[in-house]
This record gives C-alpha cells, sequence and structure tokens, in this order.
C-alpha cells in the first residue's frame, strides 16, 4: 500500500499545515505554502484536514500506485495525467493499481497537492508532518522526494475500487470543489500596513499602491523577491530584530521589497512595510517568477472579514465532501 517515486521532480516533499509554538525557539511553522489547497486535498479524500499531502512544484515527479486508491489533485494546474489520461483538479479520483500519475505541462499555478485516502504514513516531528529541509527532519526522511522513494498510505481505499470500470485506469468522480473567490483576481494582493509603515516616505507609499512589482527568479519557499521602484524610508534608522511571519513585507537595503513565505525565518531586522493578508496568502503562494503583484492596502477590520468567510468556506466544504463520499461508501 504505497505510492513509489518514478522520477523526481523539482521540488517535491511532504507538507501539512505547519508546527506552531515552537518559534521562540527559532523553528518556523513551515508546512504548505498555499493550506487552503492542502486542507481541500484532503477534505476531497475523506481526510482530516491537518493530514500530510504531497507538495509538487513544476516540473513536478511521476508517481506509481502500488494499489488501488483515492486521490485529489489541487491548486497550480500542471495538466496532471493518469498514464496519458488528463484529470480535472478538486475532484476525488479513484485510481487503479500500476496507473502512473504525471504533470508534463505548466497551465498556471506555483505549486499543486497530492492527497490520498487515509493519509500517508510518515512519523511526525515537533507535532507535524511538515518537510522542515533546513533541519533535515518531517515529511520523508527530512528531505524531498527522490527516484525510488517509496511512501507508504495509512489504509486501504478499498471501499472506493468498486466504482471503477472494467479496463479504465482511474474514474473522476462527477463532483467536486468550486474554490469560489479565493483565488480570484490573482495578482491583486491585499496587505495591512506593517510597523514601519509610515517611515516610508510619501512618494514610496503611493508608489507601493500604484506600481507592480515582479517576482524575481530567486525566489523559492523562504520568500519573494520582488522588482519594482525604488522604496525609500524618510531616515535610514537601524531597527532591532523582531517577529516576522509568513507574509510579512520587508524592505532591503536595496529599495526592493521581500514577502516572507512558508520557510520564512522566525526574527528579522528589516523594516516591517506591510503584512500580506492572511485570506490572500493562497493565490499568494500560487504566483510564480515573473508573475506581476499588484498591492491594495487594507485594515484589519477587513482582514478580517475575508479570513472568517474563507473559514466559513472551508468549513462548508468539509462537511459537504463528507456527506458526499460516505454516501458512496455506506
Amino acid at each position: 500500500m504505497s505510492l513509489t517515486i518514478i522520477k523526481p521532480g523539482l521540488l517535491d516533499t511532504l507538507q501539512d499545515q505547519g508546527r506552531s509554538g515552537y518559534s521562540r525557539l527559532g523553528i518556523n511553522r513551515g508546512g504548505a505554502m498555499d493550506r487552503y489547497a492542502a486542507q481541500v486535498a484532503n477534505m476531497l479524500v475523506g481526510n482530516e484536514t491537518r493530514e500530510a499531502v504531497i507538495e509538487i512544484h513544476f516540473p513536478g515527479a511521476q508517481f506509481l500506485f502500488e494499489q488501488n486508491t483515492l486521490i485529489s489533485i489541487t491548486g497550480g494546474n500542471f495538466n496532471a495525467m493518469l498514464n496519458d489520461e488528463p484529470v480535472p483538479l478538486w475532484h476525488p479520483i479513484v485510481v487503479r493499481k500500476n496507473t502512473v500519475l504525471h504533470f508534463p505541462g505548466l497551465q498556471n499555478g506555483g505549486r499543486c497537492y497530492l492527497a490520498v485516502h487515509g493519509g500517508f504514513c510518515v512519523s511526525k516531528w515537533l507535532n507535524s508532518y511538515s518537510t522542515h529541509l533546513k533541519a533535515g527532519a518531517g515529511g520523508f526522511h527530512g528531505r524531498k522526494l527522490e527516484k525510488g522513494d517509496e511512501i507508504p498510505f495509512k489504509e486501504s481505499s478499498i471501499y472506493f475500487a468498486g466504482l471503477l470500470k472494467p479496463g479504465k485506469e482511474y474514474e473522476a468522480l462527477k463532483w467536486g470543489v468550486d474554490t469560489g473567490s479565493t483565488y480570484r483576481h490573482p495578482n491583486e494582493i491585499s496587505f495591512i500596513e506593517g510597523n514601519e509603515w509610515e517611515q516610508l516616505t510619501h512618494q514610496s507609499q503611493q508608489a507601493m499602491l500604484e506600481e507592480n512589482f515582479t517576482i524575481h527568479p530567486f525566489s523559492d519557499r523562504m520568500g519573494y523577491q520582488l522588482k519594482g521602484v525604488d522604496l525609500k524610508r524618510e531616515q535610514n534608522i537601524e531597527l532591532v530584530s523582531s517577529a516576522v511571519s509568513f507574509g510579512t513585507m520587508q524592505l532591503l537595503p536595496n529599495g526592493q521589497l521581500i514577502v516572507l513565505m512558508a520557510d520564512h525565518q522566525t526574527t528579522g531586522g528589516y523594516p516591517r512595510i506591510g503584512h500580506v493578508i492572511s485570506a490572500h496568502l493562497p493565490k499568494l503562494a500560487q504566483l510564480r517568477p515573473s508573475d506581476v503583484i499588484h498591492f491594495i492596502k487594507t485594515d484589519v477590520a477587513k482582514a478580517e472579514e475575508l479570513l472568517i468567510a474563507q473559514q466559513q468556506e472551508l468549513n462548508i466544504l468539509q462537511r459537504a465532501c463528507t456527506e458526499r463520499l460516505n454516501s458512496m461508501v455506506c
């Protein structure tokens, strides 16, 4: 009962919703870059939302399923195929034993997520399945997936095998998930003011809201380096290092911005110009190098309103997925 890596991808790791409570020890939360897509991937196969999923970057790996199972693929569109047949995203899919999943082309998005019914049987580190590459811990032996790796499943999907039609490698169930407003207007990213926002010159504040910024090729899971107009502070006051988080927008000495992502450091000494609102982190995570960002300033009340609405949507989706899956095996 496992999945085997036939061909490794650029950077494919096991991730979950991250490990909380260890920032004081210098260990960040980490976890999936797009936590929304990772949660929905688990919902579609009947898992708890904190189960481990495989985060796939393009070019993605090739996976061989060693048994019949129920899977889902969410997030970016990498033209997912089972053997040589295209499969839909955001749907539960019953897969036959010895079928190969691969990703031959990039349509959109920065990463996608693969979930299997029951989850992957890997050990937790500090209460999380997430791979921490720098520590070499969590996930699958603390590293990215490599050729020949066999990742066991926690349980069988025998209940869903009867949905496969004779001669078919897979069966995509007719129902799926509409992601609603989560990824709408993908290049528009809202933020709230950071501690050092007022230190920017008026011209720089205006430029932040009027100009576009491009994601630099050197961007990764630690942070997105942005290329755009040089931003300036009224005075170059040296700052004491302070806590930072997923979405913190820092001003570098060269006048350019960096947005911290899932594998960010826990403290930083650069000016914190703003913070990307939590509800927009999923669509930020789906942007790629050379993509353009247009920032929109908002306030805490609006940020909370959007996050609450997104969480309510997830709660509804989880109940709906559970009911549909239960009705198919009863």
